[in-house]
């Protein structure tokens, strides 16, 4: 039960956040979604550094001088999977009129379709980091406890708050229903606890390497945040609420794991 309620608190930040479309009357204002995407950006990098690539390399510490092995090939491996998904993957960022992803799929899909899944896209290397980190603490090792895979989920919850609000809003400017805008931001989520039950399925057959997949996941997020989330939020004026958004992420993702791993 512990681990399931782990599971989905990232899908209840974004379930929150889509809900913000109830509460807005217009679209999100341009500097606060500055400052949202930078702040998911920074709990996105500081969890991939605290929660993920470090314990890898702790993991891997029997390695010698080469324990960063498996965390340099995970991270590789993560940013090439990614990369992979974008290419294939129909979806369009909001606030861009061009769809990226597999161009024979992309004509026949609507664009609030298209919205959902690029919110969805970011979400599978979320929900594997949850997901890596409970199989990481399940498996008893000792280096992941309880409080640091909880502060993980808590950050990404955090920072699925905005991701909500920026899947729903944009679809109620759009002319959609509030309760169709709240449903496609709720949907876009789903993908999260799915993706991390299934990772710690996997890992429970494949535990020596856990290091690795840590690495993997982190990799994905960090392709995340330079691939997407922060050319979103750059462009125009007033870029530096992006950087204080960014650092103010970072560190409150810091703390987490910090005092409660």
């Amino acid at each position: 039960m512990t681990v399931f309620i782990g599971l989905m608190i990232p899908f209840i930040g974004t379930t929150l956040g889509a809900a913000c479309v109830f509460l807005i009357k217009d679209k999100l204002n341009e500097i606060l979604e500055k400052i949202l995407l930078g702040f998911a950006s920074g709990v996105m990098v500081a969890a991939s550094v605290w929660s993920l690539i470090i314990p890898s390399i702790e993991m891997s510490e029997d390695m010698g001088r080469l324990a960063f092995v498996p965390a340099a090939s995970g991270i590789a491996l993560g940013v090439l999977f990614l990369l992979g998904m974008d290419r294939v993957i129909p979806h369009l960022h909001a606030g861009s009129d061009e769809p990226e992803g597999s161009r024979e799929a992309v004509s026949h899909l609507k664009k609030t379709t298209l919205l959902t899944l690029a919110v969805t896209l970011h979400n599978i290397p979320e929900g594997m980091a949850v997901g890596v980190v409970f199989a990481g603490m399940l498996s008893g090792d000792g280096r992941i406890t309880l409080a640091a895979a909880f502060a993980l989920t808590i950050g990404i919850a955090v920072q699925n708050f905005p991701e909500g609000a920026i899947i729903s809003m944009p679809l109620k400017s759009a002319g959609h229903s509030s309760l169709r805008g709240f449903a496609y931001g709720t949907l876009s989520g789903v993908v999260e606890p799915i993706a991390a039950a299934i990772t710690i399925f996997l890992t429970s057959f494949l535990t020596p390497v856990l290091p690795y997949l840590l690495s993997f996941a982190a990799g994905a997020m960090l392709y995340v945040v330079v691939e997407e989330l922060l050319p979103e939020a750059s462009g125009g004026k007033k870029d530096d609420i992006t950087t204080m958004g960014f650092a103010a992420g970072f560190v409150l993702m810091m703390i987490l794991d910090v005092a409660l791993g």
